[in-house]
């Protein structure tokens, strides 16, 4: 890859580096169940598309509550509260919404894909920086932290902490900042083509596309499903 050489890759967080570990309905259940609150997973499960729509509603709306911690919450909590409300729960819906956004700031909710620490260490080996942006509220640093990240990540750009979101090319840039390095002597890696890839790339970055699942859209973009492959993305 030509231009100047590469010295940070940043990386966004959610179906890049981890997911939810227990499923989201298990969770939701779980927290239900603390309530006195008993409902089969495959009922929570139906409804799961219902809350995926009114976050991607909210989303559309304005995506700029990624860069506002009470904002950022609300959301969540609307999400989780529809939920009680399809499952006949109206009272506690708020209650118990919060319950689960809280449950979301533990560390031991998520899991890490398996080729996220092995591909860190061996940019650092490589002498790259690796550091993190995301659209994400503050818990972030201590949900990386306690997955075992901590060591291996030089920064950690989180949309509530800075009061910026992606895919406004000024987190890009203020996470460069931080690193000391010029975009173009950056690359971002994130599973969203708008948000991550279209985002960074405005900022003059390189971006590499990740699909965990092979199910996104074609974009024009071949994306990669695992970092096993990331270096060759990344020209190194």
């Amino acid at each position: 890859m030509s231009g100047p050489a590469l010295r940070a890759v940043f990386f966004d967080v959610g179906n890049t580096l981890l997911y939810a570990s227990p499923s989201v309905s298990e969770v939701c259940r779980s927290v239900l169940e603390r309530a006195g609150h008993f409902r089969d997973i495959s009922v929570i499960d139906s409804y799961m598309p219902l809350v995926d729509a009114y976050y991607e509603e909210r989303y559309a709306e304005d995506d700029g509550f990624w860069a506002d911690e009470e904002r950022t919450s609300s959301v969540w909590v609307g999400m989780y509260s529809l939920l009680c409300r399809q499952l006949g729960i109206e009272d506690e819906a708020v209650v118990i919404a919060r319950h689960v956004y809280d449950e979301f700031g533990r560390p031991d909710r998520w899991a890490l894909y398996d080729d996220v620490r092995p591909a860190f260490e061996r940019l650092r080996e490589r002498g790259l920086a690796v550091g993190v942006i995301s659209n994400w509220d503050s818990r972030l640093q201590g949900l990386l932290e306690g997955l075992g990240l901590g060591d291996v990540l030089s920064d950690i750009v989180g949309s509530a902490d800075v009061g910026l979101h992606k895919p406004d090319p000024r987190i890009f840039a203020l996470a460069c900042d931080r690193l000391g390095v010029q975009p173009e002597e950056a690359a971002h890696v994130g599973d969203h083509h708008h948000v991550d890839y279209l985002g960074s790339t405005a900022l003059g970055m390189r971006a590499v596309l990740i699909d965990r699942h092979g199910v996104k859209a074609d974009h024009g973009v071949t994306p990669i499903t695992t970092f096993d492959v990331l270096e060759g993305e990344l020209g190194l």
